[in-house]
């Protein structure tokens, strides 16, 4: 079962790891049952958001049972793929891209930084947690090799162009753009722009402008 054939609203797709995440939680505290109004509590969003976007799934809980939690943690994880490693690259390991390696991301799921690229003789061949640092010049031969899968760009924004058309060949379907470079991809390229800048922008015009409302 796939977010595509589900035929999902996007807003909908972003909101399910939030779910999955509380759920593990739940599950890990020995909770049995959990209500959408705990739901809510927990992820900010409203109930009536959280019906809706269960119900694209199909009857997961029942009125006034709530949900079981056993139950929707084996369903999202299925429904995210959670069942199967998802290979990532990181590539730029300056201070962001280096934070990133010091947490990965397989203590949360079965998603892992594979190999790290950067073009720093004085990192290449060396080791952050357990992710080797490649040279750049390696990159489309190494993630052939991996079967990467997800590529994070921490570079300057000028290299990202670069990058993107290089990665784009092989095995990678989606990329995380740490950068303030708009990206120009194929359309069978999944593509995340995070510009840590304009979010900050955007956090300080709503607190000055709706300083009680809650984004």
């Amino acid at each position: 079962m796939t977010n595509e054939s589900l035929k999902i609203p996007q807003a909908t797709a972003k909101r399910l790891p939030l779910y999955y995440r509380f759920l593990k939680n739940l599950h890990a505290s020995g909770k049995q049952r959990v209500s959408s109004a705990e739901l809510s509590e927990a992820v900010k969003v409203d109930s009536a958001t959280i019906r809706r976007d269960f119900s694209y799934f199909g009857a997961l809980g029942k009125k006034g049972y709530g949900y079981n939690v056993n139950y929707l943690l084996s369903f999202f994880r299925k429904t995210l793929d959670q069942d199967e490693l998802t290979k990532v690259a990181l590539i730029g390991v300056g201070n962001l891209g280096t934070a990133f390696l010091h947490y990965n991301f397989l203590k949360n799921n079965n998603t892992k930084i594979e190999v790290a690229f950067d073009v720093d003789e004085g990192k290449v061949g060396t080791f952050i947690g357990d992710v080797p640092i490649y040279h750049m010049d390696d990159l489309e031969k190494v993630i052939a090799e991996q079967q990467i899968q997800v590529a994070i760009l921490t570079v300057p924004a000028l290299a990202a162009q670069p990058i993107a058309d290089r990665i784009v060949q092989g095995s990678v379907k989606g990329i995380l753009n740490f950068t303030p470079a708009r990206l120009s991809v194929p359309s069978s390229i999944r593509i995340h722009h995070i510009d840590l800048a304009v979010e900050l922008q955007s956090l300080i015009y709503f607190l000055k402008h709706y300083p009680t409302e809650e984004e």
